[in-house]
């Protein structure tokens, strides 16, 4: 499947429109196939819309310019977010669709929808109902994005906590009970020692303080920067163990060993990843469906776009063939070629001229200008 895809639309000179398009077309398609046979081409067809004034579309061609860039960039926007999900779910990519059709046949077999767009409807009414949509669609992907972001920091910081560094993670889930003593004297400390340090640990921790259990210190776990000790002592100089330890540079963490606590937390762990999965799959399914709804919105605007731009360009009334075109990077300076010497010399007195920054570069999408209505449509 093409992911760029070129939208054209060529003056047709004759009177008889109908007659006009037909052989123009036959015309297009017998020069790409003679001339730049790999390049697909497809009618698109764009209905009778209500032009208004010409000035009404001069100020109309503006905003399109704008309009065009945010509807796109949503797009973009959905289809990033459904491949994040689907990569995070370990899904196979799936074939995005509109209405049940793939997008490529989506935008090459493009029908106007007239029920949710009348063509009767002034221009500006129908632009501003697509922006409105796709605006409300994208405010909800915010909140809905945010959300789930949410739970995935929070199990992110559960999941720094429990395979992060000995200095700063978790260690219920290195403990067990009887690696803990506690009693009315007694009490066990866990002391987070520098790897390279273990030596000077196990000669000097019993001189710490003169109430240490001797030979009471036991190594539960290491990593590649520290090892995690326990050590023994009375709990009446526990400060000042503390203190002494310090100086030599061991950590002794604060811990109390707790089964309540720790099965909360596993428990809290498991709701995560379940809320995790369950708005993933949420998410993904709401962004299947309104990238179903933006692309369809971004083909009807194109559609107001080949018509507004083919009317200052060609004048009124309405007379243009308009095309889908994919060619090959190799093939496009051909395909420029057929469609320039199709144009003929048609021009429209109300064509602004190429110094001009709008249409030539805004609506066309491009920095170049052509003697036909042409921009581009990128899926990715």
């Amino acid at each position: 499947m093409a992911t760029r895809y070129w939208i054209a639309a060529l003056p047709v000179a004759d009177d008889n429109v109908a007659a006009g398009k037909t052989a123009l077309w036959a015309r297009l398609q017998e020069a790409i196939s003679r001339h730049s046979f790999d390049t697909p081409l497809y009618r698109f067809t764009v209905p009778d819309l209500r032009p208004g004034t010409l000035d009404s579309l001069l100020a109309l061609s503006d905003d399109l310019v704008k309009s065009n860039i945010f509807i796109e960039g949503v797009s973009h926007k959905i289809r990033r977010q459904i491949e994040d999900l689907e990569r995070a779910g370990g899904v196979e990519p799936g074939t995005l669709t509109v209405d049940g059709v793939p997008v490529d046949s989506y935008l090459t077999r493009f029908v106007w929808d007239e029920g949710k767009y009348p063509v009767n409807a002034p221009l500006k009414e129908t632009v501003a109902s697509i922006q409105s949509q796709v605006a409300k669609i994208e405010d909800d992907m915010k909140v809905r994005v945010a959300e789930y972001g949410n739970v995935k920091s929070q199990l992110g910081a559960i999941n720094r906590k429990q395979t992060g560094s000995l200095a700063v993670r978790d260690l219920s889930n290195l403990i067990k009970p009887e690696d803990m003593v506690t009693s009315e004297h007694l009490v066990t400390l866990l002391s987070i020692v520098p790897k390279y340090s273990q030596k000077d640990w196990l000669a000097s921790y019993e001189s710490l303080d003169t109430f240490v259990v001797p030979r009471s210190s036991k190594k539960l776990y290491e990593d590649n920067e520290y090892a995690l000790y326990t050590v023994t002592l009375f709990a009446k100089v526990v400060d000042n163990f503390k203190v002494h330890a310090r100086e030599k540079g061991f950590q002794i963490r604060d811990f109390e060993y707790s089964p309540e606590a720790q099965e909360s937390r596993k428990q809290e762990l498991e709701k995560l990843l379940q809320d995790q999965e369950v708005m993933r799959t949420s998410l993904l399914q709401w962004c299947y469906a309104s990238y179903s709804e933006v692309f369809s919105s971004w083909m009807h605007f194109s559609a107001v776009r080949v018509f507004v731009e083919s009317i200052l360009r060609y004048g009124l009334p309405a007379r243009f063939l308009s095309v889908v075109l994919a060619p090959s990077t190799k093939s496009e300076k051909k395909v420029r070629n057929i469609l320039e010497g199709l144009c003929g010399n048609t021009n429209s007195s109300y064509w602004r001229s190429e110094d001009d920054v709008g249409m030539a570069a805004g609506l066309g999408g491009e920095t170049e200008s052509h003697p036909y209505v042409s921009f581009t449509i990128n899926f990715v």
